[in-house]
């Protein structure tokens, strides 16, 4: 969902393969201490079994530079995969981590910050000694490394059968198979056909919230999310008999780039996340963790912002940073299969490039797109970066025209080594393809063959009478539902489902209530 225009005034004051990535340098600090030439904070963001996320923030204590280089060895056989803030290389134990061409300037007291993502085999022990420039550098006591611990446990159609001619003149011996009963609480999701199933076979639909904050809070210096997410504002959307939370997330405030406050970025932010999610799970319902904001300039055809960096909606994912995004979540939570991955907001490549075919191309391979000014990250570079990380979580790949076209899902999905994946999709009463006639033509075949979940369905009209219409299509073919949002903006222009965290509704939330609540009395 593109946020409301009321939200965006009250908000807008606000203030490899080795990847090489941009960086911006922090402001200079003044009466910086001319001994040591420099201070290392490095710190391990997230660490799971064979690898972790790491962050180094350096600070030039010494003259003024035009260029500058760190280095490192790493003490225990780590190797550097993926990094951001710099050129990264590494020969043996020693890392090398070189300025861009635009951000080499390091004053005097200036600070700046990059990351990476590394494997580790039998330690995981921090570096002691680096250098910046050549010249030994000082270190503040590293953060301590944490254990890797372990998660708490938790129909394709076919024709129809020809009627025997002659009936039969016993009664069967084998009573009727009755349904796999469902798991208890949060499942974890296979795609069987076209049907979600959990551990038990029982077939299962997603049907929830989105709780957005998490994509636009940090990055507008604000906070990780927009209003409580304690457990009693969680077990508000359970009491509402949902089963699904969606959790948009901002990849720079994840991966902690400079840009971001550092109370907001990098281990601060991802503990917050783990956090929701845990909670989500508590109660019972699935998370859904969902890239929602992107770094990359755009400022063509329908764009949202001229910003480089992750403050609004982008029509593609960079490859600059979702590569990296991605194989960090994926380490994360690949350990717990109760947690799906919805890879990408809402894609609108169709709206920068000429033709259908360009648009889908790019959806899927990335690279250089038409009409997009940074290299792309395409649908099948994040499943790729998702499975490379060992996560066989449930995948979701949403379409174009922001998420509302899937007439060419079926021939440009990307290929799945986990066979685990299945489309998502938006609909709003303002969309192209709002009408059961363009549901039936465009989204029936893709049902019919994988599952299908509406990650966002919602009205500006501050009343239900179009969702009622999508939930009745969508449950007359079993398929899957989330309101946009549970935040408490003007359902004019949000939409919002609540007026207050204790599940209050407005007049638009009372229809997805009222309506999850008789399906699950």
């Amino acid at each position: 969902m593109r946020h409301p225009p009321r939200l965006s005034a009250l908000l807008a004051g606000a203030a490899l393969t080795m990847a090489s990535t941009a960086l911006s340098v922090m402001g200079t600090a003044a009466g910086a201490s001319a001994a040591p030439a420099c201070t290392v904070e490095y710190s391990v963001v997230g660490q799971w079994a064979g690898g972790y996320q790491g962050a180094v923030t350096v600070t030039n204590n010494g003259a003024a530079m035009s260029g500058w280089s760190l280095g490192f060895d790493f003490p225990a056989g780590q190797v550097v995969g993926q990094g951001w803030g710099g050129k990264w290389s590494q020969s043996g134990a020693s890392v090398t981590v070189v300025n861009e061409s635009w951000n080499g300037a390091l004053g005097t007291g200036a600070k700046v910050s990059g990351g990476f993502i590394a494997s580790w085999t039998d330690a995981n022990t921090a570096p002691t000694a680096f250098t910046l420039n050549g010249t030994p550098c000082g270190t503040d006591t590293p953060a301590p490394t944490p254990t890797p611990t372990s998660p708490t446990p938790t129909p394709t159609p076919t024709s129809p059968t020809t009627p025997p001619t002659t009936p039969p003149t016993t009664p069967p011996t084998t009573p009727p198979t009755t349904p796999p009963a469902p798991v208890t609480g949060a499942p974890e999701l296979t795609v069987s056909g076209n049907r979600f199933t959990d551990q038990n076979g029982a077939t299962r639909r997603l049907l929830g919230v989105n709780r957005s904050g998490g994509e636009f809070m940090c990055v507008q210096g604000y906070g990780f999310f927009d209003g409580p997410v304690d457990d009693a504002s969680v077990k508000a959307i359970a009491d509402w008999k949902a089963n699904t939370v969606r959790i948009p997330l901002n990849e720079e405030c994840w991966l902690g780039l400079d840009n971001i406050r550092p109370e907001y970025r990098g281990a601060p932010y991802v503990a917050a996340v783990k956090d929701l999610v845990a909670k989500v799970l508590a109660h019972g319902m699935t998370p859904v963790v969902e890239l929602h904001w992107t770094h990359g300039q755009y400022t063509g055809n329908s764009s949202g912002c001229s910003d480089v960096h992750a403050s609004c909606q982008k029509p593609m994912p960079g490859a600059q940073y979702t590569p990296a995004f991605w194989t960090s979540v994926a380490n994360t939570f690949k350990n717990d299969r109760r947690v799906v991955f919805d890879l990408f907001n809402e894609p609108y490549p169709d709206r920068a490039t000429s033709t259908a075919a360009q648009a889908w191309s790019c959806w899927r391979d990335g690279g250089t797109c038409p009409g997009i000014g940074y290299e792309v990250a395409g649908m099948q570079d994040l499943v790729d970066a998702v499975r490379a990380a060992g996560a066989r979580n449930l995948v979701l790949v949403p379409g174009l025209a922001y998420s509302n076209d899937l007439s060419q899902w079926l021939t440009y999905r990307p290929t799945d080594p986990a066979g685990n994946l299945a489309a998502a999709w938006h609909v709003y009463n303002f969309n192209t393809c709002s009408d059961e006639t363009c549901w039936s033509n465009t989204l029936a075949p893709v049902a019919a063959q994988v599952p299908l979940l509406a990650g966002e369905i919602g009205e500006n009209t501050c009343g239900h009478a179009f969702i009622d219409r999508v939930m009745k299509w969508f449950d007359d073919r079993g398929l899957s539902y989330l309101g946009w949002t549970w935040n408490t903006w003007n359902c004019n222009s949000g939409p919002a489902l609540i007026t207050s965290y204790d599940g209050t509704p407005t007049a638009f939330g009372i229809g997805l209530r009222d309506h999850l609540r008789a399906l699950t009395p």
